[in-house]
């Protein structure tokens, strides 16, 4: 029998019954979350929003931490059983403030759902001198992870969620030069290898986690249309993607065969509610259940083998502990 999803042992479909066009709505309905207790950070626009607006309305309390308080409010004001909190990802202050008045509440933590990212940015670093796609979204995952732990560990079978993406075959993790410090710097790269480090978190997580009763699992939500993801692009990568035509309009066939808000937002609520998942842990998923390994060369569905890979996980966490200064 497997225990752990080193090298994606676990990828396999488990027949949940949901598929790409699910939404939010299908996978909630049924469960009763009274009594739970989650954070989503980027709870205030797109699959945040969204999967927010779905805990909530089955009953959960749900923390959302967002850099822009203001713009929070405005959007979750009609949202029931909502608290808003301060919290910039990019910074560790920040991060740590955030934590440190979570913990003072002595609340046990259900779910964490790491949903915030970036992408489409130039090069930016924080004030570490790291990258700010790595540290956006992955170093701020860890760190957040690890602050909360004893939370995590003080509620009756948490999950951890964190949103990776299919974007992850863009390139493997760069153990030599992560923050491009000595290659030419190029966005896509930079974002797939963030993902690629969640993933690889992710897996190493549960297997050190699930002893504590404290599971992980790494989420693609889709190809979605409508969220901020794309706010720094520009018009000549978002014409690459097709998102755009020559004339610098939307392609409307492209953008019609994307997810939704709330079908990309399925496959999450489906993470932190499912039975299927009760005992088993480290997967990555997508379209609502457990993906199949890619197998393919180029860009595909399922997860990459490499962003599995048992040595690059336990290396990625040592790398972390040093990058972020915390022993996890």
């Amino acid at each position: 029998m497997i225990h752990n999803n080193y090298n994606g042992g676990l990828q396999k479909p488990l027949g949940s019954g949901f598929t790409s066009s699910s939404t939010a709505s299908d996978v909630i309905s049924g469960v009763d979350l009274k009594g739970k207790l989650a954070i989503v950070t980027g709870g205030s626009t797109g699959i945040g929003l969204e999967t927010v607006k779905t805990l909530s309305s089955a009953g959960a309390t749900v923390i959302v931490p967002a850099r822009n308080i203001e713009k929070a409010n405005n959007n979750l004001q009609q949202v029931a059983n909502v608290e808003i909190e301060e919290l910039d990802l990019m910074s560790v202050d920040s991060v740590n403030s955030f934590t440190d008045r979570f913990l003072a509440t002595n609340r046990p933590l259900d779910l964490l759902i790491n949903n915030a990212g970036i992408m489409f940015v130039p090069l930016r670093r924080d004030d570490r001198g790291f990258e700010s796609q790595l540290a956006t979204n992955y170093l701020a995952v860890f760190q957040l992870t690890a602050n909360l732990w004893s939370a995590l560990k003080a509620a009756d079978h948490a999950r951890v969620l964190n949103v990776s993406s299919q974007g992850h075959q863009f390139a493997p993790f760069d153990f030599e030069d992560p923050n491009f410090e000595k290659k030419e710097y190029e966005s896509l790269s930079a974002y797939g290898q963030s993902k690629t480090a969640i993933n690889l978190f992710t897996v190493e997580l549960d297997n050190r986690a699930k002893e504590f009763g404290v599971r992980a699992y790494a989420i693609h939500p889709g190809n979605i249309w409508g969220t901020e993801l794309v706010r720094e692009a520009s018009i000549e990568t978002l014409q690459k993607f097709g998102f755009y035509n020559q004339d610098g309009e939307p392609n409307k066939e492209v953008i019609d065969s994307l997810k939704t808000v709330p079908e990309g937002t399925a496959t999450t609520i489906w993470a932190a509610t499912s039975p299927l998942l009760n005992t088993i842990g480290g997967v990555y998923l997508e379209d609502g259940d457990v993906a199949e390994l890619a197998v393919d060369e180029g860009f595909t569905n399922g997860v990459k083998a490499y962003s599995l890979d048992k040595n690059k996980a336990e290396q990625l966490w040592d790398l972390s502990e040093k990058m972020t200064g915390l022993n996890f």
